[in-house]
């Protein structure tokens, strides 16, 4: 059950309203579902429905999830040093995975056409059936890292891979 709405000035209700129309549209122009999105960022289909309706009982940290799940940037933080958060985020998993960005994936899915980028399901779904043509002994730490948490937040085969 959701925690009950807190009492907030209606100019900070407009704010939360708009943030959530944002990670909304921005979600609905990368083409991503809900559910995917919202599996990407560790929660329900659910909350990331209340986060974008701008519901001020939705957690601060829950509004950030589902926004770096999504690539966006709060803005007065700064965007976050790929090296130095490159640990951090070793069981992060982007809402739409880019091919170019793991070679490996990039090979065992020659047979995609007409898109650049997969939903880690369709992700951990080419890994599993291919996994035997896989050089793992020549896969990139971040690669390996995005394998793994797509086990471990999907749970699908995770004897196989």
């Amino acid at each position: 059950m959701p925690a009950p709405t807190p009492i907030v000035p209606a100019a900070v209700a407009e704010k939360l309203k708009a943030l959530g129309e944002k990670i909304r549209a921005h979600r609905k122009a990368l083409r991503v579902s809900a559910t995917t999105a919202a599996q990407a960022a560790g929660m329900s289909r659910v909350t990331l429905h209340r986060i974008e309706n701008g519901e001020p009982s939705v957690t601060m940290g829950a509004y950030l999830n589902a926004m770096a799940a999504l690539g966006l940037d709060f803005g007065i933080l700064g965007a976050p040093a790929a090296d130095k958060n490159a640990d951090e985020r070793k069981d992060w998993i982007p809402a739409r995975i880019r091919l170019a960005d793991y070679p490996q994936l990039k090979q065992l899915a020659w047979q995609v056409h007409g898109t650049d980028a997969l939903t880690p399901a369709e992700a951990l779904s080419i890994y599993e059936r291919n996994w035997r043509h896989l050089d793992v002994a020549a896969m990139e730490p971040r690669e390996r890292n995005l394998v793994d948490a797509l086990r471990l937040a999907l749970g699908e085969g995770a004897g196989r891979v």
